[in-house]
């Protein structure tokens, strides 16, 4: 029996990727999850497996190739053994049309209904006019209006059926930014289109090449938050003299349980405990509607530097969790990053995000809020300076942290005292059980 492999639904908002490997070819025998392809989605590299066991009979896909969830990339013989599997349907098809008594029936009329269907479709182009109801689109054009703040049912659709598409969106953005209407309620201003490049070839040598997909993604993705979100960024210092006695001291507790106590570990731990506190830097906003979207759970993520470009794993729920549970996990999400085996639903559904150049170098930056995040914190490389302590200065380890944060949601005030909590605590930890 012959069935088809398909790329199954792998995430929340996965709907494309690339092919970036092929695992198999036509005759090889397979298992059931053995990898047929590799596929890469917006930031993470996933296997698509067979679904049962059997004979791949045919690839239907090339490495490059842009593909749809959903699309057939091979088909599978199922039946153990059977080589031919084409032939056994044959074989029964034959032995209905030979059979002498169904030379006068009345069968063949059936397929004069046939001609109905291709009438049908005529319809279609004379039906412009948007019937009442929800407009049609997709859920990805759905998702990309309500980030423009566009009121979708106002977009004229091209499509077929007078569906709307990507480009709709953008036709409509630029006319309304050439009539000099105002943009939505909750939209950001519409960005001017990109001006034509110059020749650069004019002045010397150049190559182009082509976008890998994350960082594609990670172009868009910062585009967008940089044109939704007011940002300000909020800088202070922390002490961490005691804090780095600490992490000395219980350097191998926690490498005998599987993971690297640094910084950013103990920093998971103080956020979970901070962003309970100040729930506003634990949401969302929603200007459509006008309300700000508070979540009752905590999950932050944490910045990667790979060799594929930024990946943001998330880790689930750090706020129930101990230090080392989450140094630990922390380590193995970061590796598995790197390595581009991290599964698309542990680069979602983050609250918050921390990313810590401190390995690399520098004094301060500003980062960058990931939409729908309403916050982030930066973390720079610390450096032993003078502080006047009891009437003498005395060297002590400064921890420079940047909080930028969506002005919309946060107010200065409230994004000053945060930081400064998370200072104290990472000076004093003690303090923050006092209330």
């Amino acid at each position: 029996m012959l069935k088809d492999i398909v790329i199954p639904d792998i995430g929340e908002k996965v709907e494309s990727g690339r092919v970036v490997a092929v695992l198999v070819k036509p005759g090889d025998i397979v298992g059931v999850d053995d990898g047929i392809i590799e596929f890469e989605t917006e930031k993470a590299v996933v296997e698509i497996p067979s679904p049962e066991q059997g004979v791949i009979t045919e690839i239907r896909v090339a490495v490059g190739e842009e593909l749809k969830v959903g699309s057939v990339i091979a088909r599978l013989d199922t039946a153990a053994g059977a080589a031919p599997p084409p032939v056994p349907p044959a074989v029964e098809r034959e032995p209905a049309p030979a059979a002498p008594e169904s030379k006068t029936p009345a069968p063949p009329p059936p397929a004069a209904p046939a001609p109905r269907p291709v009438s049908a479709p005529a319809p279609p182009p004379a039906a412009p006019p948007r019937p009442t109801g929800p407009a049609p689109a997709s859920p990805s054009v759905r998702r990309l209006a309500r980030e423009l703040g566009l009121d979708i049912s106002a977009v004229s659709g091209t499509g077929p059926g007078g569906r709307i598409t990507e480009s709709d969106l953008k036709v409509h953005v630029r006319r309304a930014a050439a009539s000099g209407r105002a943009a939505p309620t909750g939209s950001a201003p519409a960005p001017a289109g990109s001006p034509d490049l110059p020749d650069f070839s004019r002045w010397g040598e150049i190559e182009r090449a082509d976008m890998s997909t994350v960082r594609r993604v990670t172009a868009e993705s910062t585009a967008r938050s940089w044109a939704q979100i007011p940002h300000v960024t909020q800088s202070d210092k922390a002490d961490i003299t005691h804090l780095e006695e600490f992490l000395r001291k219980n350097a191998d507790r926690v490498k005998n349980a599987g993971g690297k106590l640094t910084v950013t570990a103990v920093l998971l731990k103080v956020m979970g405990e901070g962003l309970r506190r100040f729930p506003r830097f634990n949401a969302s906003l929603d200007p459509a509607n006008r309300q700000i979207i508070y979540k009752h759970y905590v999950h932050i993520g944490v910045a990667v530097d790979t060799d594929h470009g930024l990946l943001v794993p998330v880790l689930r729920d750090v706020d129930r969790k101990n230090i080392v549970t989450l140094a630990v996990e922390l380590a193995d999400l970061a590796e598995r990053a790197r390595g581009r085996r991290v599964a698309p639903d542990e680069l979602e559904g983050g609250t918050f995000t921390i990313s810590n150049q401190g390995g690399i170098g520098g004094t301060d930056f500003t980062p960058l809020v990931l939409w729908p995040q309403v916050a982030i914190l930066g973390v720079s490389r610390a450096a032993i300076e003078p502080r006047y302590i009891e009437r003498e200065f005395r060297p002590r380890t400064i921890l420079p942290l940047a909080l930028s944060y969506d002005h919309r949601a946060v107010d200065g005030a409230d994004a000053a005292r945060f930081l400064r909590w998370v200072c104290d605590v990472l000076e004093s930890p003690f303090a923050m059980f006092l209330e």
